[in-house]
């Protein structure tokens, strides 16, 4: 029986009780709608034949409830049950107002308010909501003397004209609060009202089979000790309609297999449950017992196929692995000759001797040196060209000594002096306003977005707006000015200036998001305490926001997607998988080669794409491997690499790659085309995956590919001037683009169709014409194929 243990304060307290099947150690089902309730002490406690409970006088009370010939039993305590007690305007008012929709951003809570009537969104701000009910247009909003006239209620119920419709009816326990605390003398929020400490919900996890019901329960704990049941005035979401969708009321309704995490939100607090619907077919215990662990990933991931009952994929073959690495750990593919040697490698330790291998090489520095700068903006578009320079060189270094993590984001949060000594130093001028640098620090190295908090409480999480304002006080005293040498900035820490609150006087203490505040006369610079709360082992963002962001760049995706979004509200598909990789992130020192090395020794990574019709639908909790696109800059450079014609850059020298530019402000219509992101936005949403007739048409029409196949000294014309078979140049069209032999079929199809395009030539300038265009062709098919557009 659930919520354990309640207590119900008050003469307006309620508890509803609800029962659930358990099985195996987990919730499996609600049964509350078949047991029969009754209370042992109905002097103390009345429970309905719904199971809600509520108070009759002090004392203690045992609810029990029979279903199925199984007997289960509550105690519930019951404290003021005969004593008075207004309604108030903090806790039930403005939970009607939440709840009905009045105070959300489509009505009254946008930020311009509607037809003159502005609450705090979601009643972040009590004392203004109560100032607007009360004091604005005359008092009409709330009549004390008559308050069934009152215009707040004769809107929501419909009794004057209302562009929001009706919100609420005469006989519901909403007009009864607001009507109540009206006539009440609607007394105002006190600065001593209780906060909410703690929100529940129950049950937290829960297994259901297809097409099952269960009621949630919400139970927040305030500041005084109070415990309330809040499931009526709770609002709920699912991050999964498709798999569990829950009413208004919490009642959550399956609707698919897979598993739904359920958000709740009250009163600034946010909690979130699982809702888990397995695949109806079992699977045999020892699938999961004889599949392959490397290590703790894949003991943690086949935990949970385990509980969806989603079977794992087997291990992909050794050319989709080696490509699969290559493009993942250095953004090119390998040579044909590497992909022939290690496909004749017969050692069986040759995976993990490639990963150590990549992790060595110089393109892995260009392509995470390229994947940071993205993250930090590295661009002419906002930096001079000096700095740039300057900027791109730090992060290489960094990349290329496997900089710590923490020490990395250290160096940047601190970074003073000349932007061309220290290239860090360029963050500061990115970003010259301190709630800008608020943003960018928290996305970048939190994976949190709290740009909402800059107006009002961030409504799907916990920041409020002393919480922003106190995190930007951080970067309040960080000033910036011309250096001695074109294009050179000096950032230096100043001991004076502060941003003021939004809406009251004075300005909070610079403070990190939960972290230690410090005084406003403290005279050290205030970024090193941000740096050391940031890069804390303690902190619970600053190491998942990383470890999320290199494993969607392995896996395609995120455990939490997007990868930027890292709020409550957002839970990750698998949160041990999170903490545990996080955890060993810390552990051994932020290094972020042994989280590669980690993520790509594991069976996980190494799992087949290919699907079964068990886990097809699949997409969250890698029973496959995830298929994906290859990147904008990846995409032209393996274009460049297989034809063997590079592509030339404005003001760069021929042969540079796209993934060594060290500016993105470089005109190019395939890399636009392709999702390259601006460098405008500390966003990974900046880069786009979507596929879209652009890129269609210029593929099968465009230059960038057509000039290359025709270009006249390309590897097609090294291969005929080699005198190389059709059956060798098939052979190293197949390994340089794909990784791996043809096919026999597919070899002996396309050195036919090659015999069959020279067959009628009149002459040998004709056949090796034929022949050319023939095999500029074959080489087009391929690289146009999904085989080659996609990670495997």
């Amino acid at each position: 029986m659930l919520p354990p243990a309640p207590r119900l304060t008050g003469p307006h307290a309620n508890q509803q009780l609800i029962v659930e099947r358990e099985r195996a150690g987990q919730f499996a089902g609600d049964l509350t709608a078949q047991v029969k309730f009754v209370s042992l002490q109905p002097e103390i406690a009345a429970v309905t034949p719904q199971g809600m409970v509520t108070p009759v006088k002090d004392g203690t009370a045992t609810i029990r409830g029979e279903v199925d010939g199984h007997v289960v039993e509550t105690q519930v305590v019951v404290t003021g049950a005969q004593g008075i007690e207004p309604w108030s305007f903090r806790h039930d008012v403005q939970a009607v107002f939440t709840k009905t929709g009045c105070n959300m951003g489509a009505c009254h809570g946008a930020q311009a308010g509607k037809k003159g009537f502005k609450l705090a969104l979601r009643g972040y701000d009590s004392p203004m909501d109560y100032n607007t009910l009360t004091r604005q247009t005359r008092g009409r909003r709330v009549n004390l003397a008559d308050p069934e006239r009152s215009l707040i209620l004769l809107k929501a119920t419909g009794a004057i004209p209302h562009g929001g419709g009706t919100r609420f009816d005469e006989d519901t326990l909403e007009y009864r609060i607001v009507s109540e605390w009206i006539a009440e003398g609607a007394p105002a929020p006190r600065d001593d009202d209780a906060t909410v400490t703690e929100l529940e919900i129950f049950p937290r996890q829960a297994v259901l089979p297809m097409s099952a019901t269960q009621q949630l329960l919400v139970r927040a704990t305030y500041s005084d000790g109070r415990q309330r049941d809040v499931t009526r005035w709770a609002k709920y979401t699912s991050t999964e309609s498709g798999v569990a969708a829950i009413d208004e009321q919490g009642k959550v309704t399956v609707t698919g297999r897979g598993e739904a995490a359920i958000t709740v939100w009250f009163a600034s607090r946010v909690t979130v449950g699982t809702i888990s619907v397995p695949n109806e077919k079992t699977v045999p215990a020892e699938v999961f017992a004889n599949s392959p662990r490397a290590n703790f990933i894949d003991d943690l991931v086949l935990d949970k196929l385990r509980r969806l009952n989603l079977p794992p994929a087997g291990q992909a073959s050794d050319s989709e692995f080696l490509r699969r690495s290559f493009v993942s750990t250095l953004g090119v593919l390998p040579t044909a000759d590497e992909a022939r040697e290690f496909l004749a490698d017969s050692h069986p330790d040759k995976r993990s001797r490639l990963i150590e291998r990549l992790l060595e090489r110089p393109e892995y520095v260009d392509y995470w040196s390229y994947k940071w700068s993205d993250l930090l903006l590295v661009s002419t578009k906002k930096l001079n060209a000096r700095a740039v320079w300057s900027f791109s060189n730090w992060v290489r270094g960094a990349v290329e000594t496997n900089r710590p993590w923490n020490q990395f984001a250290r160096e940047i949060i601190t970074a003073s002096g000349s932007t061309i000594d220290n290239g860090a130093a360029n963050y500061f001028v990115l970003h010259k306003d301190a709630k800008l640098l608020n943003e960018a620090t928290t996305v970048t190295f939190l994976g949190l977005s709290i740009n909402c908090a800059q107006c009002h409480d961030h409504p799907l999480e916990r920041w409020t707006l002393d919480d922003y304002y106190g995190m930007a006080n951080l970067f309040a005293r960080v000033r910036s000015k011309n250096g001695d040498v074109d294009g050179e900035s000096i950032v230096f820490p100043v001991s004076t200036g502060d941003i003021p609150h939004p809406t009251r006087v004075g300005s909070p203490a610079p403070r990190p998001l939960d972290g230690t505040a410090l005084t406003h006369d403290d005279p050290r610079d205030r970024r090193q305490h941000l740096a050391q709360w940031l890069t804390a082992p303690e902190n619970p963002y600053f190491a998942k926001a990383l470890v999320n962001r290199v494993w969607a760049n392995y896996m395609g995706r995120g455990l939490v997607e997007m990868v930027d979004d890292l709020r409550a509200t957002n839970p990750s598909s698998n949160e041990p998988l999170l903490t545990a990789l996080a955890d060993d992130f810390v552990k051994h020192g932020y290094d972020v080669k042994h989280l590669i090395r980690t993520i790509m020794r594991s069976n996980t990574y190494q799992r087949s794409p290919q699907a079964t019709a068990e886990n097809a639908a699949d997409d969250r909790f890698y029973s496959h491997y995830p298929v994906r696109r290859l990147s904008a800059e990846v995409m032209l450079d393996a274009l460049s690499q297989v034809t063997g014609v590079p592509t030339e850059f404005p003001d760069y020298p021929k042969g540079l790659r796209a993934l060594q530019l060290p500016d993105n402000n470089v005109t190019s219509y395939f890399l636009s085309a392709f999702g390259r992101p601006a460098r405008e936005f500390t966003c990974e949403c900046e880069r786009s995956a979507e596929p879209n007739i652009t890129q269609t048409l210029h593929l099968a029409n465009g230059k960038t590919l057509n000039e290359k196949l025709k270009a006249p000294d390309n590897v097609l014309k090294r291969w005929i001037d080699e005198k190389l078979t059709d059956s060798e140049i098939v052979d190293r069209i197949y390994l340089g683009a794909l990784s791996r032999f043809p096919a026999p079929a597919e070899k002996e199809r396309l050195v036919a169709a090659l015999a069959e395009a020279v067959a009628g030539a009149a002459d040998d300038t004709a056949k090796a014409t034929a022949r050319r265009e023939t095999l500029e062709d074959l080489l087009w098919a391929v690289l146009t194929s999904k085989e080659f557009l996609f990670v495997l």
